[in-house]
This record gives C-alpha cells, sequence and structure tokens, in this order.
C-alpha cells in the first residue's frame, strides 16, 4: 500500500492501494477499472443477469443466468457479505444480532416451521404427545380393531429411559410389531433395552439410533437383538445378515408405516419394484434369494453405494448383476466392490446406460476410471427439537468461504468467516465451473481500518440464457492436496472406500510394537569449573533472569560470551552468525526436536514408535491423513458412537485458532485456515468441581542418548471457568472447553496440594497411582523420540519442556502436547507445597535455581528421574 494515498480518487490511486489484493483475487486485469467503478459506485447490478431459484425440493439453490449471453471475462459483479464474523462469536451473534439468525435460516434453507418436526405426533391442538399418550391412543386401535392393526410403532424423541421403556409394557399391547422405533430418547441400559425388544419375535425392523445404550462401547446390545430376533432384516438403518423381501421392499417403497404389510399379500411382492436404493445398508453380500432378477424382474435403478459386499467376488457380483436384464442406471463406490475401473463395469453390464449419473457412452468416450462426478450434495438435516440457531451452525459450513487479514507488519491469528449473500451463496459446485468468485477488501480511505468486504464474481466461460452458473469450490485444490477427499465437505463421498482406508491404516498402527529403552545411569557431567567461576548464562527471558539468582550462574547480555544460550527463539544457522554463538556453548533445545513441539509431528512420532496408545487419543494430520480420518468419522458414526473432535493448527499455542466439533463438513473446511491435525476429543474427561482442567508438567531433559531426564517436582492445574457440557452452544463457549486462561477468560489460580487434595475426595481415589501412570506416559513420549528421532541428541543441549496432559473419566492419562520453552510464570509466581515426597515447601522465586541446577549441575533437588 503506498503511504501517500490517503483516499481513493481515481483508478491509479485504487491499483495502487489494491495493487496485490488484485492480483491475489486472480480477476483479470481486464476488469480491474471496471471492478473499480462499480465499487466506487456501489453498483450491485447482479439482479439483472441473475434469477436465484430453488433445487433439491426447496433444500437448496442455484443460480441461473437471465440474459441473453455473457462471454468469457466480460463482466465482473458486487457480491455483498450478508454475515461476517469470527468463529469463535459465531453462535453469540447468530443469537443477539436482531434478524441475523432468520435470514441466515432462510439464505441456508433451514426456515421450516419449527413446531412441528416432520412424522411428530400431535393432539387436535397441535401440542406433541407423550409417549404415554401415543401408546394409549395406539392401544385403543388395537382394542377396537384387533392385536394385528398396529403393526409399526414410532417412539422418537420423547425422552423415554429404561424404566419408562419397561412401565410401557409394548409387549402385551402390541405382541405383532414388524417395525419399532426408538430413536433419539435416553435408554442406556443395554441388557434392560435387549430384554424388551427381544421379546418381540415377529420384529423386522428396529431402530435405536441416537440413544446411549449404543455408545457403551462393545456389541452386547446388538448380539443380543439379533441373536433373539429371528425375523429381524434391519437394525438401526443397517440390514442384518438376515435381510430379505421386507427390507428390499421397505427400501423400495413397498412398505411403510401406514402399509408395513403391503398392499397385497403374495408370494412375490417385489415383482414390481423398479427403483431401488439400499446404499450405506452395511450388506456383506448382495446375492440372495431374495435380491434376485427372480424376485426382481423389472429393476432398472440400483444404488449400492456405501456397501461393502465383501461376502462377494468382483466377478461374481458383475456375473450375478448382468441377470438384471433392465438394470440401465447403477450407483456404486469406485473403486469398490464392483472393481476399480468405471469402464471394465460398463463392459461387463452392458445394459447399463447410466453410471453414477452419467452417461456410460460418455464415460467410455472419456476412459474415466472413476466416475464421482453426481455425487449428491449434502443438504440440511434437522434433529428433533433443534433450535434454529442450531440448525444454521450445523448447515452453515455448506456456504462459508474464509480470508485473513494482514498489514505490513503481521498476519492475523484468527481467520475472518463470511457468508454471500443470497445470490453469492446460490452458486454450487463444478469441476468444471463456468464462474470464479473471490472476496476483496475495498479500502476507500487508502486504509485497512476503512476495509469494506465483498466478494467478486465474473464469468471464466461463456455462458448462454438458462445455464446453471456454477463455481469450483476447490479451486486451485488439485489430487496433491486430497480434493476429492475434501469434496466430502458438501457431498456424499463413497464411504466404503474411505472405511476401508482407514481400517488398513488402523491395522497397521496396532502392529506396531514397542521395548522400552533400558533406564541407564547419566553421561552427563557437571558444568561447574574447578576454579568454581560462574557459568555465564545470555536468555531473552524475562523470569529467567530476575529468578535465576545461584551464583554459580550470571546473567550477561552479550550472547557470544555467555556458557549457557537459554532463549525463546530458535538457534539456528542464521541465529548464530547473527549473534556470533559457537558449537561449544550449551543451548535451550535440541536438534529435530520439532519431533515433539510440533502437534502433527509429535503425533507422527508416537505413531511411529508405539502405533495408537492408549494415552494418545486417535489423531490425524489433515494435510496427509484426512482420507484415514474420514473414514475413521464414518466408521463411529455407522456404529453410533461419540465423534467429536478437536481441531489444533501444527505449530500455535493458546489455543489459537483451535476448535471442537462433531461436523465432518466443519472438519474438512476448517483446513482452509492453516495446516492442523484433528484428535479424537476426550468426550469425558475426569472434572473436578464439574468442572474440566488439565495438568502442566514440566520436563528436564539432559540427553536423549542415553535417555535422561527428570519431571520436576512442580505441577500446576489448569482449571475452565465454566461448568463442563456437551450441549452443542457449548462448543463456542472457550471457557467451558478449554483451560488455559493466561490470554483470555479470567484466570483462577488453584494450589496444586489443594487440588489434589479435592480430587482424592470427590473420586475416591489415590494421586499416586494417578502420578505413577503420568510418569509412565512421560517417559514412553519421549521414548519415542529418542528410538525414531536419534538425530535429536546433542551433548551441547539441555532442555526443559511442558507437557500437557488430561485425565479421563477412568483417570487414565491423556497427552495433549508438548510445548518448548513453556510458560512458567506460575511456577516462579506462586510457592507450593510438593504433593509427593516429604511435602516440603518449594519457593516460586527457586524455581529456576534448581531447573539451572538439574541441567547443568547434575543436581536433583525437586525433580525426580523418569
Amino acid at each position: 500500500m503506498s503511504a501517500a494515498v490517503t483516499a481513493i480518487e481515481n483508478y491509479e490511486d485504487f491499483v495502487k492501494v489494491h495493487g496485490v489484493l488484485l492480483a491475489a483475487s486472480g480477476l483479470p486485469q481486464s476488469l480491474h477499472r471496471k471492478l473499480f467503478h462499480k465499487l466506487k459506485a456501489e453498483t450491485f447490478d447482479g439482479g439483472n443477469y441473475f434469477l436465484v431459484e430453488p433445487v433439491e425440493e426447496g433444500r437448496q439453490r442455484r443460480l441461473v443466468l437471465t440474459t441473453d449471453f455473457l462471454g468469457e471475462n466480460s463482466d465482473v459483479f458486487l457480491v455483498d457479505h450478508a454475515w461476517t464474523f469470527r468463529l469463535s462469536d459465531a453462535y453469540k451473534q447468530l443469537q443477539e444480532v436482531p434478524g441475523l439468525v432468520e435470514r441466515m435460516a432462510a439464505l441456508m434453507c433451514v426456515d421450516t416451521d419449527l413446531n412441528l418436526e416432520d412424522g411428530e405426533t400431535c393432539d387436535e391442538d397441535g401440542v406433541k404427545l407423550s409417549a404415554v399418550k401415543i401408546v394409549e391412543r395406539e392401544f385403543c386401535r388395537v382394542k377396537e380393531e384387533g392385536v394385528r392393526s398396529v403393526r409399526w410403532l414410532e417412539l422418537e424423541d420423547l425422552e423415554i429411559d429404561d424404566s419408562m421403556l419397561v412401565s410401557l409394557d409394548l409387549l402385551s399391547k402390541f405382541p405383532h410389531l414388524l417395525a419399532l422405533s426408538l430413536r433419539g430418547n435416553k435408554l442406556k441400559d443395554p441388557e434392560i433395552v435387549a430384554k424388551v425388544v427381544t421379546q418381540f419375535k415377529s420384529l423386522r425392523a428396529l431402530w435405536l439410533n441416537d440413544n446411549p445404550s449404543l455408545k457403551i462401547g462393545d456389541n452386547y446390545l446388538e448380539d443380543a437383538i439379533l441373536l433373539n430376533c429371528p425375523e429381524l432384516e434391519i437394525y438401526n438403518s443397517r440390514f442384518t445378515p438376515k435381510y430379505g423381501g421386507w427390507a428390499l421392499g421397505f427400501c423400495g417403497g413397498l412398505y411403510e408405516k401406514d402399509n408395513p404389510e403391503g398392499s397385497h399379500q403374495s408370494d412375490h411382492p417385489l415383482q414390481s419394484v423398479t427403483s431401488l436404493d439400499i446404499s450405506n445398508r452395511c450388506i456383506q453380500n448382495l446375492i440372495t434369494k431374495a435380491f434376485s432378477p427372480a424376485e426382481l424382474p423389472v429393476l432398472s435403478y440400483l444404488n449400492i453405494r456405501g456397501n461393502p459386499l465383501n461376502g462377494n467376488s468382483v466377478d461374481d457380483l458383475l456375473k450375478y448383476l448382468r441377470g438384471f436384464v433392465n438394470l440401465t442406471d447403477l450407483e456404486v463406490d469406485i473403486p469398490g466392490p464392483l472393481g476399480e475401473n468405471a469402464v471394465d463395469i460398463i463392459e461387463a453390464l452392458p445394459t447399463l446406460s447410466v453410471l453414477n449419473g452419467l452417461s456410460t457412452s460418455k464415460i467410455l468416450e472419456s476412459e474415466k476410471c472413476i466416475v464421482d462426478s453426481m455425487l449428491k450434495p449434502r443438504l440440511p438435516e434437522f434433529n428433533a427439537g433443534e433450535s434454529l440457531t442450531d440448525r444454521v451452525i450445523n448447515v452453515m459450513w455448506l456456504y462459508l468461504m474464509t480470508y485473513r487479514l494482514a498489514d505490513a507488519e503481521k498476519l492475523d491469528e484468527t481467520s475472518v468467516w463470511y457468508v454471500m449473500d443470497e445470490l453469492g451463496s446460490a452458486l454450487r459446485h463444478s469441476d468444471a465451473a463456468n464462474f470464479r468468485v473471490s472476496p476483496f477488501l475495498y479500502m476507500p480511505e487508502g486504509k485497512l481500518e476503512s476495509a469494506m468486504s465483498y466478494s467478486i464474481l465474473w464469468p471464466t466461460k461463456n455462458a448462454q440464457k438458462g445455464d446453471e452458473c456454477t463455481r469450483d469450490y476447490l479451486f486451485g485444490i488439485g489430487e496433491e492436496r486430497q480434493r476429492s477427499a475434501r469434496l466430502t465437505a458438501w457431498f456424499h463421498t463413497p464411504q466404503n472406500y474411505f472405511i476401508k482406508e482407514y481400517e488398513k491404516y488402523s491395522m497397521k498402527l496396532s502392529s506396531k510394537k514397542f521395548s522400552p529403552l533400558p533406564v541407564k545411569p547419566s553421561a552427563t557431567n557437571s558444568l561447574l569449573r574447578s576454579d568454581r567461576s560462574a557459568l555465564q548464562v545470555y536468555t531473552d527471558i524475562p523470569h529467567v533472569e530476575e529468578f535465576l539468582t545461584r551464583p554459580e550462574f550470571l546473567i550477561t547480555t552479550e550472547p557470544k560470551k555467555a556458557d549457557i544460550v537459554w532463549t525463546s527463539m530458535q538457534v539456528d544457522e542464521e541465529m548464530k552468525k547473527t549473534f556470533g554463538l559457537n558449537d561449544q556453548q550449551y543451548v535451550n533445545q535440541f536438534p529435530f526436536e520439532a519431533c515433539l513441539v510440533m502437534k502433527h509431528h509429535l503425533a507422527e512420532t508416537v505413531q511411529k514408535a508405539h502405533g495408537s496408545p492408549s494415552w494418545l487419543q486417535p489423531t490425524y494430520n489433515l494435510e496427509t491423513h484426512l482420507t484415514q480420518l474420514i473414514g475413521d468419522y464414518y466408521t463411529r458414526e455407522r456404529d453410533g458412537v461419540d465423534n467429536l473432535w478437536i481441531l489444533k493448527p501444527w505449530n500455535m499455542a493458546r489455543t489459537i485458532d483451535t476448535t471442537v466439533t462433531q461436523n465432518l463438513s466443519a472438519i474438512i473446511r476448517l483446513m482452509e485456515t492453516g495446516p492442523k491435525i484433528c484428535q479424537k476429543y476426550i468426550e469425558h474427561p475426569a472434572l473436578f468441581k464439574g468442572r474440566k482442567f488439565d495438568l502442566r508438567y514440566i520436563v528436564l531433559v539432559r540427553s536423549m542418548k542415553p535417555l535422561d531426564i527428570f519431571l520436576a517436582d512442580v505441577f500446576w492445574v489448569r482449571l475452565a471457568n465454566n461448568t463442563y457440557s456437551l450441549e452443542s452452544h457449548s462448543l463456542f463457549e472457550y471457557e467451558t472447553h478449554f483451560t488455559v486462561m493466561n490470554y483470555r477468560g479470567r484466570l483462577n489460580h488453584m494450589n496444586t496440594k489443594e487440588f489434589v487434595e479435592g480430587f482424592e475426595q470427590e473420586h475416591h481415589v489415590q494421586w499416586l497411582d494417578i502420578h505413577l501412570r503420568v510418569k509412565q506416559m512421560i517417559r514412553s513420549v519421549f521414548e519415542s523420540a529418542a528410538t525414531v528421532h536419534p538425530e535429536m541428541h546433542s551433548p551441547t543441549s539441555r532442555a526443559m519442556y511442558g507437557v500437557d496432559v488430561m485425565l479421563d473419566d477412568r483417570y487414565q492419562p491423556k497427552l495433549l502436547e508438548v510445548t518448548y520453552c513453556p510458560d512458567c510464570t506460575r511456577a516462579c509466581k506462586y510457592d507450593c507445597e510438593a504433593v509427593l515426597g516429604g511435602g516440603e515447601v518449594i519457593k516460586g522465586s527457586d524455581f529456576y535455581n534448581y531447573v539451572f541446577g538439574c541441567l547443568f549441575l547434575n543436581e536433583t533437588n525437586h525433580v525426580s528421574p523418569l
């Protein structure tokens, strides 16, 4: 930006101030002047060229060209931003800014009637009926029309718990049920649930989705139900191994709540089915008596995406499907159970005219191997009772765009997210897009403070009247950056492929075997000179300068004269040259320590050594293992277990740009704000007085070979300020889910001994048992680094690391991160009574005295070897 420009008066000023932004936007230079004039006059003329119209039954919108012709790079249009925010403020803004949530709900197609969900049962006044009332009403039908009059019962999202389920006495009232749905209730005890539902011997379909009983972790409930319900064909939306004509008829539209047995009794009820969608049903074996050309003679459309079909070979499946002589339209994962090549599938099934939504003739012409251009879009999905704000929060990831502000000095630490107005948000995705859109900051006063944010839209291909206007959601991102996997944010991609990749990855990790390193005598020596002259220390850390008071050490301001360089900066060749450092000086860092202190490298180091130890949550580097993460997510979703994740930047502290979410689209979209790891969130941590906490330990490393490490007797607890909650709105509350309050939130210090005594009393545990587990875990972490990265060893390195640990609700330690040059303000500020050992008081002012004594004088005061 030119300092001489104070306001934009003409085109030349515009280019001077916005040159970098113009180049970054990709807008052709031929349109720069036109853009300037539209910005200057605030010309929003898109309405003269485009029309927004509903598609997907009103659950999505698209943008259509209404003018006769628009040539490539012929015009540029301003698109306003309807909502701009920092992610941490999203929920609060939707609740507090008048009219915002209503506008976003309309824009994102989630503004349907909130008072009456589809399928909800209400009385004459529109009041939702309770479980007891619904059962009473249905039982009246039984008494009037006979016991076979009610064969399909839906009791969904009705707060039914275990005792209520028993008290409803469903078996005596509805002994001949074919289908029972208990979705979204509060059933916890698998034994009680199994005892009730397994009494229904005629059940063909059972839905227990979204009940706590499915999160127990073992398969007791499923095994009990499948063993004792001999006719069950559908369990939690999946086909059981016993599936047959009823399950296929359900998917083919023959059977539903008002018609559970079909409109007519027949030995061949599937004879009339022409279209069958059995995607994502966990089908192992497709070759059955029910699914056969004889039973489905007129079948023309078949969707088998998302099924493993590992009970059949590729050749057997292709041969079997050739028997469906009317099959012209097929959807299947590629690569998948029918092979890895679309052309081979088409040649094996000559009746096909459409494969995955594309003409088979066009596929053969292009010789495409993988055909998934007709992926189904992710459309808004609601849970019963969900507020308008929650709906917007869940769906917004399909619409958000982002940028990060910067000036001449630094890049803003947190990204800005925004939603384009109704016109811009109607631009749907295409791999062969005919338009491009880019954010643009207009600074009419020549300064960032005066900036107004827009998006600019222009045609990149010729477009005719009636053409849909599209953009590439992943413009500039190819397969080398996991393009196909990243499309999962907006589309339903083949689940089976991702699950298989995850299973291979998981098996590789589980095969790792690690042998702990032997504990050897220390090989380091005290640096104290024979004449006892002081060791000179150069430091840029105020606490070291203030609190290192031992006579054996003397602070110097000249780095090249120092015996010890203790710095917060990276000591690399450039720094050595700048400060005149040499290789004989001791430094407070080890070579290649990034393998510990950068989050993605830490996970990789541990996984290479240990595979997937219980003390490391499942962790994925999104830049390299997005596919495996998606497979893990889909597997958890399929199995009905928790799916809450935390995203952390590789190399940022203080929880900057850290997000907790269970939304897969959010996980993928958050990659856009910088490289991150995605780690399974500890949903059930040990709590202290209802609040989440973590523990900061200080580890002192004298040597990596042999491993010579110590744990400082001082550690401290960091407490969240709010009561812990998993309510969706709480995920945006920093003071509920995070514990680092040094930089935001109110900091409440608690004496460590007071915490330990209170924790022991609250949880009836011995802290010594927990401490021993923590010590073993920390040693294992540094053993991983020593084994995987032996190049870390350096005879002139001595370092201090912060290790952050959380306990789960079984008091098992979980590694959070390892920090270089940790902030030790608390250790210096507060005197601490030792929790273990003699219980002596450790003065905060002596903290760096015993740290330096351990590392450089081989002392062991207030530290214990690991």
